[in-house]
């Protein structure tokens, strides 16, 4: 069995320390739908780019509230919002 390590931009303790956050960037083609829906529009572009050489996105740490709906509605599954116990 083989293990695939993926190219991720982790961004730590967002939500006051509630998560982390973190983009795969083998996956983001940038389509912003992320930052669309993002109920706090704390997502912005970052100087990470995505599989097509495109902005990829990052969070502001302080106004993110880890609601994961970044996660849900990204069609590439490039986000994934691990939190903390």
């Amino acid at each position: 069995m083989t293990t695939t390590q993926h190219k991720a931009v982790t961004v730590n303790n967002v939500a006051k320390g509630k998560a982390d956050w973190h983009l795969f960037t083998d996956y983001c083609k940038g389509c912003g739908l992320c930052i669309v829906k993002c109920p706090k529009k704390c997502l912005n572009w970052s100087k990470e780019v995505g599989i097509y050489q495109t902005p990829a996105v990052e969070p502001n740490p302080e106004e993110c509230i880890a609601c994961g709906t970044c996660e849900l509605v990204c069609p590439d599954n490039a986000i994934r919002v691990d939190k903390k116990a």
